[in-house]
């Protein structure tokens, strides 16, 4: 069985002794087999994902979610179920803060995404227009300062009932209550080649290091900020004497370029991550591998890098001589 074909549940909440036990447990009671566990704990918020096989399981999908929000009630924690095939059609939360480019790609995209734009989220008005100009509903969770509120984001969240939360250059670091309920479903875009300059002001940070080469990251949205595991990157050169301003030009394009790529991956479950690192599905794999096909995935560069990188001289392994005998 193929991860796309379990169910995931996830639990959110206080640590608390035997939790673990006392979820496992009720699966095991109803026939459910567990094919993945991944448990962690930030800022005394406890977070368990598990991908389970329900195909067989000795219970209705209804009576499975009362049990388990029947325990979560009793254990003071939120647990929520997930169907691979609860919905035909995906919802994607895209959330903003003043720039437009990489909201506006996507929402030129959404027809081919097949996949719903259902809202957008911003710490600041700025972007209302432009949402209102796709016809998508727009809210501003920031105060003056664009501070997010994040329990009206949970909230908004929960009521267009996303699938897939998009930062189109959010330029808000998302909390544990937000990242441990959506994890593996938070797909971000970074102006650099992570891990390189990770944070805040990434342009800057490559122009003051002199690179030569700058680029893009598209990449899952975990608790370590810009540490996530990495779907895809673009890189452009750097011009000598280049300004901030030239590399946000030069780098813009790529941001709207590489998350929209990203976005197409995760929704056509295209990808698997496993110890922090994403992999190509193998039938997705064969698809970005086929030169012809126009839908091929561009991770990184472009084939033409390949046949412009030299192949030779390489390094060959050393071996050691044979050891030599005074006898």
């Amino acid at each position: 069985m193929t991860q796309r074909e379990l169910t995931e549940i996830t639990v959110i909440g206080d640590d608390d002794t035997g939790l673990v036990a006392r979820v496992t447990s009720l699966l095991f009671e109803r026939g459910i087999n567990i094919e993945d566990l991944d448990q962690a704990v930030r800022d005394d918020l406890f977070r368990m994902t598990m991908r389970v096989d329900t195909a067989g399981m000795e219970t209705t999908r209804d009576a499975l979610r009362a049990d388990l929000g029947e325990l979560g009630d009793d254990l003071g924690v939120d647990v929520r179920v997930r169907f691979p095939d609860d919905r035909e059609t995906k919802r994607i939360a895209v959330l903003v803060t003043k720039e437009s480019h990489c909201l506006r790609r996507l929402c030129e995209a959404e027809a081919d995404l097949d996949a719903e734009i259902s809202v957008v989220i911003g710490n600041h008005p700025d972007l209302e227009s432009v949402a209102e100009e796709y016809d998508v509903p727009f809210h501003d969770i920031g105060d003056a300062q664009g501070n997010a509120d994040e329990e009206h984001l949970l909230d908004l969240l929960g009521e267009y009932d996303a699938d897939l939360v998009v930062l189109a250059r959010y330029m808000r670091i998302l909390g544990p209550n937000v990242v441990f309920r959506y994890e593996g479903r938070i797909i971000n875009v970074h102006p650099s080649l992570l891990p390189a300059f990770p944070g805040a002001k990434a342009y800057r940070q490559a122009k003051e290091a002199g690179v030569r080469l700058a680029g893009v990251t598209a990449h899952y949205v975990t608790t370590d900020l810009d540490q996530g595991p990495i779907v895809a990157q673009r890189a452009f050169n750097v011009p000598d004497g280049a300004s901030v301003e030239t590399l946000k030009e030069r780098g813009q394009p790529l941001e709207a370029d590489v998350l929209l790529e990203a976005v197409r991956l995760h929704l056509g479950d295209d990808l698997s991550i496993h110890r922090g690192r994403t992999k190509l599905r193998d039938d997705a794999a064969e698809v970005a591998t086929g030169a012809s096909d126009d839908s091929a995935y561009q991770l990184g560069m472009p084939p033409e890098l390949d046949r412009a990188t030299p192949d030779e001289p390489t390094d060959e392994r050393l071996v050691a001589p044979p050891e030599t005998s005074d006898d």
